[in-house]
């Protein structure tokens, strides 16, 4: 969890800063970087390298490998360290609250602005596990890309996502910011779908989130592919907010039709068995694709 990275960040010192910055970057190249590079790109002597080094592996933010030479690489609490430095660097974040969710492939903060405003802080959490799938699933995922740069690629897609639907009235959260496999985001209050028995309005939510289907289609040219009651957020108000955009697909890829198909059908069969809810497959889709300017639900 980034609650590692949410709990020491306070405890880090410029020195330590530099000497993750220098791992991430000598990362591209190798996996585990040797302490004498370390101490080259850091301009550091040997003593405060290895000083910052054990303190960096005591709080759980780099992991040391033994074996032809002595060498160390980020984990996800070190670059989260470095992608909340740069937010709040940018005046992003402030303070950390609790955590609003934690999933297969992200963690989700409450977070303040420096002004009072309350935010959601997105981790994405794509892990070593998952790379064959990952690689299969995700057209932008090319083969060899490390972890971390899995999760900077799932992230950045997901801003732009955002960026696209929002600016287009999808009620989404609010794209703020982007560092690393970290975004910054519109508070999010409520909870998914799936965690609902009962509703009030069924039919009311299902309609709002096949217009919000619609816009996301015909007014910005993205489909979610990916959509299901697990990433449609029933708000208090009893508003939804559709969460999770980075596999996205704009209207002009090769399988947008079966992308978009596979979305409504999620949708609707979930109403279907939760709600007793029945919409025609073929009119929902007439109905997000235009060629029906109105759905009777």
């Amino acid at each position: 969890m980034s609650e590692v990275a949410v709990q020491v960040f306070r405890k880090l010192e410029n020195e330590d800063l530099r000497i993750l910055h220098v791992i991430e970057a000598a990362m591209s190249k190798r996996e585990f970087v040797p302490k004498e590079q370390i101490a080259k790109y850091a301009k550091l002597p040997m003593d405060r390298v290895d000083f910052t080094l054990s303190k960096l592996s005591k709080l759980g933010l780099i992991y040391q490998m033994q074996g032809a030479y002595k060498g160390h690489t980020l984990n996800y609490a070190g670059y989260d360290c470095l992608a909340i430095n740069a937010l709040v660097k940018a005046g992003v974040i402030e303070a950390f609250g609790k955590t609003l969710g934690v999933g297969k492939e992200a963690d989700v903060y409450d977070a303040l602005t420096p002004d009072g405003k309350r935010i959601a802080i997105k981790f994405q959490r794509l892990g070593r596990i998952s790379f064959r799938q990952t690689r299969r699933k995700r057209g932008y995922v090319k083969e060899h890309v490390s972890w971390l740069f899995q999760s900077h690629l799932a992230a950045e897609k997901e801003f732009q996502a955002l960026k696209l639907v929002y600016q287009h009235g999808v009620s989404v959260p609010e794209p703020i910011s982007q560092n690393r496999h970290v975004i910054a985001m519109g508070m999010i209050e409520g909870a998914e779908l799936s965690k609902y028995k009962e509703i009030a309005r069924p039919e009311k939510v299902l309609k709002e989130i096949l217009r919000n289907i619609r816009k996301a289609y015909l007014k910005a040219h993205v489909i979610h592919s990916d959509l299901s009651e697990y990433n449609v957020i029933l708000k208090p108000d009893g508003h939804v907010l559709i969460i999770d955009w980075p596999q996205y697909v704009m209207a002009d890829h090769p399988n947008a039709e079966e992308l978009l198909l596979r979305d409504v059908q999620n949708i609707l069969g979930s109403f279907r068995r939760r709600f007793n809810v029945e919409v025609s497959v073929v009119a929902a889709c007439d109905y997000v694709t235009g060629k029906a300017r109105s759905l009777v639900v």
